[in-house]
């Protein structure tokens, strides 16, 4: 069930119809009193649609003649609010009673400072009056879709991403992938955004559709509208030919905007009308086109702190924010290396017409002491360096198949520095980890050669590989 608060009688009516016609039980309550009475007594509540501004009854007679609209009726005044209080504090209440509701705001174009509080404070999503019944309808089915108890992860099919340390961001890409919601995914240079962006597109009811790759640091703001939205021959000085924009080009699959941080704030608030209001017009056009695209975002920036320093604007991060994938760097998921190495090994024999080598357990063990700046771009460019270096192979021995050592992989290494134990800190560390970073850092001293390492830890070789099993070396 929808729940729609609106104190305009004719608004309530009018997406009581809509929403009845595409298959909704509604109910309807004009003031926030009521909208709070409904959730806290009706289970069956999934979703509140309402207002942000609200009219109050004032007592007195002063407003009267203020100049702000009030209406007088007998001796009482009725004047709109137009600050959101109300609204803000009627969500606040619907997430203290029922925190598992979505809540989806509508506002005024100009208001939409109050939508971004509403934001804040818990929203799922805003829509802008006057609402386009599409986009109110997609909005609506995709925060019940995503907050759905039914909802179920589906496994994600001949998926090129390697290793086990995903699994829970994995889970989350097959649980929104089948809805429209617009993913933000976040996480330093090299660490597989675009990998998790084609896995939503793959998972998506938009698979069979394109999916359009923009790189936005690319795109200078003079040329921003002419690349996304296209132009008309004509339209400015070098337009000698009409050009199809990206948006256009995505047309019923996914449009993935990587590097959104590097957007000048010109091209930002641009794209923001396009993402709220699905609508553009192609330069040197007058007709308004409608988009249909889902949106995917990437960025190795902090926007949380590029909105605080108001280089980013609040009111874009919150559209494009609605589900939020961090991936965490290469050094945080070193159990994943022993895979990722034997993927790029495979794949780099295929590429190259070799035979098949693969990497000694001394080498594993040296690439997991690196810290990887360039995260798995970088891991994949150094097996494939070292492996094209080394080659040609020699013939493997019967029975017996090609490593690479760790002597191998060492001169082709532009990250010098291994991770080592912090020389700060020390007190709080706990002995597992003073062990795990001794080890680590005796392994990268040693390059690899566990004989040694073995030796100066004064330990045995066999108790060595158990504790690099223990701490995941």
């Amino acid at each position: 069930m929808i729940l729609v608060v609106d104190d305009d009688k004719t608004i309530r009516l009018s997406l009581k119809l809509i929403l009845e016609r595409n298959g909704y039980d509604v109910a309807l309550a004009e003031e926030p009193k009521q909208a709070v009475k409904i959730v806290r007594s009706t289970p069956a509540v999934d979703l509140v649609l309402m207002d942000m501004n609200f009219w109050s009854n004032e007592s007195h007679e002063s407003s009267l003649s203020n100049g702000r609209g009030a209406t007088k009726v007998g001796k009482a005044s009725y004047a709109r609010a137009t600050n959101g209080e109300e609204g803000l504090t009627l969500l606040k209440q619907v997430k203290v009673f029922r925190p598992e509701i979505s809540v989806i705001l509508m506002t005024a174009w100009g208001s939409i400072d109050l939508a971004v509080q509403g934001m804040r404070a818990g929203a799922f999503d805003f829509i802008t009056k006057p609402w386009d019944n599409g986009v109110l309808l997609e909005r609506i089915e995709t925060a019940i879709k995503i907050h759905s108890k039914s909802t179920t992860s589906r496994p994600i099919q001949n998926s090129p991403i390697v290793g086990t340390s995903l699994a829970g961001i994995l889970s989350t890409v097959s649980r929104v992938a089948p809805t429209n919601a617009p993913v933000l995914i976040t996480g330093e240079s090299g660490t597989g955004k675009e990998l998790i962006a084609e896995a939503i597109h793959r998972q998506s009811q938009r698979a069979n559709g394109p999916f359009v790759k923009v790189n936005l640091g690319g795109i200078s703001t003079s040329l921003f509208e002419s690349e996304m939205f296209g132009h008309k021959k004509g339209a400015f000085t070098d337009a000698k030919e009409d050009r199809i924009g990206r948006f256009e080009m995505a047309r019923g699959g996914t449009i993935f905007l990587d590097e959104i941080g590097e957007l000048s704030m010109a091209s930002q608030v641009k794209l923001l009308r396009v993402l709220q209001d699905q609508t553009y017009e192609v330069l040197g056009d007058s007709e308004t086109r409608r988009t249909d695209v889902r949106v995917v975002c990437a960025t190795n920036a902090d926007l949380k702190a590029m909105v605080e320093e108001h280089t980013f604007r609040e009111d874009l991060f919150y559209r494009i924010n609605l589900i939020h994938l961090q991936l965490p760097p290469l050094r945080e998921r070193r159990e994943d290396i022993p895979l990722l190495v034997e993927h790029f090994l495979r794949q780099a024999c295929a590429d190259n017409q070799l035979p098949f080598v693969s990497a000694s357990p001394e080498a594993i063990a040296y690439l997991q002491t690196l810290p990887f700046p360039g995260n798995i771009r970088e891991l994949k460019n150094l097996v494939e360096r070292t492996l094209l270096m080394k080659s040609p192979l020699p013939a493997p021995v019967s029975g017996k198949e090609n490593l690479l050592t760790a002597a191998d992989f060492q001169p082709n290494c532009m990250t010098t520095q291994a991770i080592l134990p912090r020389e700060d800190g020390v007190e709080g560390a706990s002995l597992s980890s003073l062990e795990r970073s001794a080890i680590a850092a005796c392994i990268a001293k040693h390059g690899g050669n566990l004989s040694l390492v073995a030796k100066e830890l004064g330990i045995s070789r066999g108790a060595l590989y158990r504790k690099i099993e223990k701490h995941g070396l």
